[in-house]
């Protein structure tokens, strides 16, 4: 057996999620019924993130062994046949050592959350989140930079949460403007369920000045999830890369 890294693109709107489940579609389950097509064997596939519904990638990480007799180039090329028209696409396929672990190993994950601050809707509405209100990017900027640091996220963790403490660090958190577009960007090791949706959710409202600067502190410091905003939707969410230690 040959462990292999992928590299994966996929339209969140087509799938329950990450994570194998029962009866619905999600990306694990797809990439796994088809390398287990391809190679006559049961596959087990780990991906860096357990991306929500709805939640899309451009730089998912996974792995997998597989008993594959050709090279790397003809096993993404089979694969990319069968899943471009399901919504997923391997970007890159190549074989690592058999220690690394696409979740274990990673040391930074990336997210991109994307909101379209028009009228006007857009035919691609499923990848933004469309909010017609006019937001003031800057400070929703400014408000992002007290959330940059090592703190207790409670008050942005979801009700549904499994890990097993709240504190997490977050390395960088940028929001721009883009004309219409709203762009925030943000790393960390790892992060909560529904942590990034959920202060995007709060810093819309400082970006409509529902709230101050010093009020979204008071929220963050507060470590209470029912202070905070709403939880921002999945379609504007990308996890874009996922870096590792070597």
């Amino acid at each position: 057996m040959k462990r292999y890294r992928f590299i994966l693109e996929y339209d969140g709107s087509q799938f329950f999620g990450w994570q194998r489940q029962l009866l619905k579609p999600t990306a694990q389950q797809t990439l796994e019924d088809q390398l287990a097509f391809l190679t006559k064997h049961s596959v087990t596939v780990h991906g860096a993130g357990r991306t929500d519904t709805g939640v899309h990638a451009t730089g998912q990480v996974a792995h997998a062994d597989l008993d594959y007799p050709h090279d790397p180039y003809r096993l993404q090329a089979a694969l990319n046949h069968f899943l471009i028209p399901k919504g997923l696409s391997v970007v890159a396929c190549e074989e690592v050592d058999q220690n690394f672990h696409a979740r274990y190993g990673a040391s930074c994950r990336f997210y991109q959350y994307s909101i379209l601050n028009r009228a006007a809707p857009a035919v691609w509405d499923k990848k933004v989140w469309h909010v017609t209100q006019k937001l003031n990017a800057d400070l929703m900027n400014k408000a992002a930079q007290h959330l940059v640091g090592t703190y207790d996220f409670s008050s942005f963790r979801d009700s549904q949460c499994q890990s097993k403490s709240p504190i997490k660090t977050l390395s960088q958190f940028f929001v721009k403007r883009h004309d219409e577009i709203i762009v925030a960007t943000i790393k960390a090791p790892s992060f909560l369920h529904h942590q990034v949706r959920i202060m995007i959710g709060t810093l819309k409202a400082v970006g409509s000045e529902t709230i101050s600067i010093e009020n979204f502190i008071q929220i963050r410091d507060a470590k209470d999830r029912t202070k905070a905003g709403q939880t921002a939707p999945p379609n504007g969410l990308t996890l874009t890369r996922v870096e590792y230690h070597d």
